[in-house]
């Protein structure tokens, strides 16, 4: 621990970081609200993965390169942006079907394991976090490349619980949607934070 002095602050920063609301949580929960709790857990892992890796790649060095080139960062930045803008549309056009437990949804669209890690791999503030948590906190001596790969590692089993504990307030508000209009508000409701959460980037 003496050879990383950063690596409870930076513990600090990615909980507060996966913890609070985003566009990932708020996709969680809603998923979670209307698939149930397992329907979560590939969302959950995947993104897990991504920003874990995005972290690695950042750290690696291409996170310099990125740096060097804004107009692929703002060009990241506005994809993000539109692709989030899309998934809002979507859950705002979801069917108002009132939640039943017992049904089948096998064949209902979900974000699953690749929808998961593909929106942090657009979402711009995946990205800005990435390069955050390497120039503050994985230091510029021999150790550099270690301390990036404990802080990728780190990151994901903290952004896993983290994104567990929005996927069970999902799973508890899912006894409130038992109605189409109740759900239809919800829908809504998700799709108008996962707008703002990324619009509000442009302000970040």
């Amino acid at each position: 621990m003496s050879s990383f002095p950063t690596l409870l602050p930076f513990l600090l920063f990615a909980f507060v970081a996966s913890i609070t609301p985003g566009p990932t949580n708020i996709l969680v929960l809603s998923n979670c609200a209307r698939y149930g709790f397992k329907a979560a857990l590939p969302i959950i892992l995947g993104a897990g993965t991504a920003a874990a890796s995005i972290v690695l790649l950042v750290g690696s060095g291409f996170g310099q390169s990125l740096t060097q080139l804004p107009a692929v960062q703002q060009a990241l930045h506005w994809v993000g942006i539109l692709w989030l803008t899309y998934l809002a549309w979507q859950i705002s056009r979801t069917p108002a079907i009132a939640f039943d437990p017992t049904m089948d949804t096998g064949q209902q669209r979900r974000l699953g394991l690749m929808g998961g890690a593909s929106l942090q791999l657009v979402n711009p503030k995946t990205w800005l976090m990435a390069l955050a948590v390497v120039s503050v906190f994985a230091g510029d001596g021999a150790e550099r490349q270690g301390h990036v790969l404990y802080l990728s590692l780190a990151f994901f089993l903290i952004s896993l619980p983290c994104l567990g504990a929005w996927a069970m307030l999902g799973a508890g508000s899912s006894k409130v949607l038992r109605s189409p209009v109740a759900l239809q508000r919800f829908n809504r409701g998700m799709a108008l934070l996962l707008l703002a959460s990324a619009w509000l980037s442009l302000w970040a």
